[in-house]
């Protein structure tokens, strides 16, 4: 899959949620691996924050993102309707603190995408794959946050807030194709009984009936709601009965539990790539959707290149068979078992390490090592298999290494071990030359990693 970007820019304007302030937004197409970044015009220097999880600096009652003394709030909304349609790419530009906070869902920047369409980048989608069980918990709040390996990407999300009005309620998305129609319109939430001490720590002051649900669910004084409707700026109102006071209905009945999920969505943008995994969220919230970012963030930022996700009990692209039709390597020297991916770009080899190498005879009699050569030879043949494999007769042709270049050695590799050899191509194929990076692993370490060039030759 390639990474996406918008075709042309879109603007939106409307009122911050918690600056009250009129904001304009501008979503611009941004080049391959160019992420989500935020850019305030309406500042000396415009300058720049990535949309990453090591620039959150608070999340009351939304994200926020800092760099110095610049800030951008309320950012889930628009990152969660970037993320669910597959951008990758995107430059928000804007002259004020905050994304607007529109209605209150995602659904206007979902809309607007999709109106200036999206545009393919010749660059790779990178996904980060949650391989085993991660889980955050929060004791205070009983918030917690799962996530469990998968192919694909799914959310479930349990509210609970002690309410007659907004009971346990349950959220599910099974397909991120469904977010327009199943979340992107989900409108955040507020109680009345919140209202004054929010707006008394200067948050909210843009918000209002058309831009959030207000909940009654605990009769106050009409002294009160007074007070409440002349600090919000809207005119007095009657609350005689328990429920939703704003003019238009609930979209769903779990409409809040689907915004909750929304958010979820939104935060983990920031972890910088693409998620594959199942995640289970019960009572979440910023605050613990917060830790798990910056969590996974770090293992992405210390991972240089995830290891293939190898199953064995899946039958191979290309089995043993297939591979000596296409290379001439023979006993002692065909180092590979299997192929488990392969497209235009990239190969995934399998290499079973037993102790009946011969190369172990000697190498060595008391502490079997196999050869670095022969790592760096492996890789060769799936970059091999790589190349061949679009050929028309690909048993007419060799592939000879020219260079070899930044050859790394971290560990030993030992009878026993599975080697999975991960090989892309660096640079289109050129003059029958084909430069590859690389990787070898065992688990989820990598053992070896090299660069080289080879030179596809038809045979004599």
């Amino acid at each position: 899959m390639k990474q996406l970007t918008l075709k042309t820019s879109f603007t939106v304007k409307g009122k911050g949620l918690h600056s009250g302030q009129v904001i304009t937004a501008t979503f611009n197409p941004a080049p391959a691996n160019h992420g989500y970044k935020f850019k305030r015009i309406d500042l000396e220097g415009e300058p720049v924050i990535d949309a990453l999880a090591e620039n959150i600096i608070d999340t009351t009652r939304g994200t926020v993102l800092g760099k110095k003394d610049v800030i951008v709030s309320t950012v889930e909304h628009g990152l969660a309707a970037l993320y669910a349609l597959g951008i990758d790419n995107c430059l928000i530009e804007l002259d004020g603190p905050e994304l607007p906070i529109l209605d209150g869902s995602a659904v206007e920047y979902v809309k607007n995408i999709e109106e200036v369409g999206i545009e393919e980048l010749n660059a790779d989608k990178d996904f980060f794959y949650i391989k085993e069980k991660v889980q955050i918990k929060d004791e205070e709040t009983g918030s917690m946050i799962t996530l469990y390996p998968d192919d694909n990407f799914s959310v479930e999300v349990m509210v609970e807030y002690n309410s007659p009005i907004l009971p346990n309620q349950f959220a599910i998305l099974d397909d991120i194709a469904d977010f327009k129609q199943e979340v992107s319109s989900a409108r955040t939430f507020v109680f009345v009984r919140e209202i004054q001490g929010l707006l008394k720590d200067g948050l909210i002051k843009g918000g209002d009936l058309d831009n959030a649900i207000v909940i009654y669910d605990k009769q106050v004084s009409q002294n009160e709601i007074d007070s409440i409707c002349d600090l919000v700026g809207v005119p007095h109102m009657k609350l005689e009965n328990l429920g939703y006071i704003n003019p238009q209905p609930l979209k769903w009945d779990n409409e809040p539990a689907r915004h909750k999920l929304m958010d979820v969505i939104g935060d983990l943008s920031l972890i910088g790539k693409p998620l594959k995994c199942r995640i289970v969220a019960i009572r979440p919230g910023h605050k613990i959707n917060s830790t798990l970012t910056k969590k996974i963030r770090k293992e992405v930022k210390h991972t240089e290149i995830q290891a293939p996700i190898y199953n064995p009990n899946i039958e191979p692209i290309i089995d043993i068979n297939g591979i000596r039709s296409m290379l001439p390597h023979r006993y002692p020297f065909l180092l590979i078992d299997k192929i488990i991916e392969i497209d235009r770009k990239h190969c995934v080899a399998i290499k079973n390490v037993t102790v009946n190498e011969p190369f172990f005879v000697g190498h060595f009699p008391q502490e079997p090592v196999m050869p670095g050569v022969l790592q760096i030879e492996a890789m060769a043949q799936a970059a091999g298999v790589l190349v061949l494999n679009y050929l028309e007769e690909p048993e007419k042709y060799s592939t000879y290494f020219l260079k070899i270049d930044n050859v790394k050695f971290r560990q030993k590799v030992v009878p026993g071990n599975t080697l999975k050899l991960n090989v892309s191509l660096m640079t289109e194929i050129r003059r029958g030359c084909a430069v590859v990076k690389g990787y070898a692993f065992v688990g989820e370490k990598i053992v070896c990693e090299a660069e080289f060039m080879a030179q596809i030759v038809k045979n004599k």
